[in-house]
């Protein structure tokens, strides 16, 4: 427990097709701007992190993590930015390691597993707030979960919820998803943009690490055998996949969170949808929409502007009254859904 079932998402007429909705979702979006103030700190490894703030002077705080070079400029973020802050949060949207517009100091970059830097932000971020929630998008939702499930019953109990969108839990499977078909056209795309990366700091890498045949790099497969593993200490691919997938670490997760992702992902298979988890966890809560693509879930008037469902849902489960013991879980859904098996009562909604 808990299934969601019932989601309150509805796709737009004729949008359906899970590339339609990633597609149009990441260019076809604006939002207005928020006013952030970028704070700049440093890891202790001799690196930084960039930190874009935009508080209205709450005592809750909303951490955002980004997807698979993405940035806090991203559509996606500025939304969810906006929307936390029109409900009260102070928002903090963070880059990861050379996704702020200037490359990081050291040879390595960020990857799906690396929670050391989100606990370096959350204990620079954290201090003065009463209550924290963790909103992560893609390989930021992994992260988030992934932190969670190592923390276990150690989290920080003033992380009130987490809520995590179009998450590649199983690391290899979505790896695999984003070798075939249409979605190699993302793949294609994901690899440009890391190889100008590696290129930019080519004089911090050892010597045999290099963009020499980078061409022959077709699959996540061979960047993460040739960059990622040997640059973050993990024995090859399947080892890194292995290791950093949020899928292993559910069990362990002690603070309600959140899972959405859409049955038409293209990033993602349905080792993606971790239904037994989330069944034998009180504290996983899993919601499967029909469609969404990957980031997308547009709203059903295809408002290019304003709120999108993704920041209706997640203000909806972080403010939905949860009742939850380990040994027996109770739980009221938020607004719009149901929740497997029926134990939320009438009257319960957020």
């Amino acid at each position: 427990m808990p299934i969601v079932h019932d989601s309150s998402y509805r796709c737009p007429p004729g949008l359906g097709n899970g590339h339609v909705q990633t597609i149009v979702a990441r260019i076809g979006r604006r939002v207005d701007p928020v006013p952030y103030r970028r704070e700049r700190i440093d890891t202790p490894d001799g690196d930084f992190l960039d930190l874009d703030w935009s508080r209205v002077g709450s005592r809750r705080l909303a951490v955002i993590c980004h997807g698979l070079e993405g940035s806090s400029a991203g559509a996606y973020v500025v939304g969810m930015a906006r929307a936390l802050n029109d409900a009260g949060f102070d928002a903090l949207a963070w880059n990861y390691r050379g996704c702020s517009g200037e490359m990081n100091r050291t040879a390595r970059f960020y990857h799906s597993g690396a929670t050391d830097d989100l606990t370096v932000v959350l204990a620079h971020a954290t201090p003065g707030y009463a209550q924290i929630v963790l909103v992560g998008f893609s390989l930021g939702g992994n992260l988030v979960l992934k932190h969670a499930g190592e923390q276990g019953a150690g989290i920080d109990p003033r992380i009130h919820r987490i809520v995590a969108f179009s998450v590649p839990c199983d690391l290899g499977a979505a790896a695999r998803a984003l070798s075939s078909g249409f979605s190699r056209v993302y793949l294609a795309r994901f690899l440009t943009s890391l190889k100008r990366k590696i290129e930019a700091k080519r004089h911090l890498l050892p010597p045999h690490i290099n963009t020499r045949d980078y061409g022959a790099i077709r699959t996540f497969g061979d960047f993460d055998d040739r960059f990622t593993a040997p640059l973050h200490g993990f024995r090859d691919a399947h080892d890194y996949w292995e290791i950093c997938s949020s899928k292993r670490f559910l069990s362990a997760i002690r603070v309600p969170s959140l899972i959405v992702n859409a049955r038409n992902d293209p990033f993602l298979t349905d080792d993606c949808l971790p239904y037994e988890q989330a069944r034998s966890s009180p504290w996983v809560f899993l919601e499967v929409t029909e469609a969404g693509g990957h980031v997308g879930f547009m709203s059903g008037n295809v408002r290019f502007r304003g709120r999108w469902w993704t920041e209706k849902r997640a203000l909806a489960f972080i403010e939905a009254p949860l009742d939850i013991d380990a040994s027996r879980p109770s739980v009221s859904a938020a607004r719009g859904v149901s929740v497997e098996p029926a134990l939320a009562s009438e009257g319960e909604t957020a």
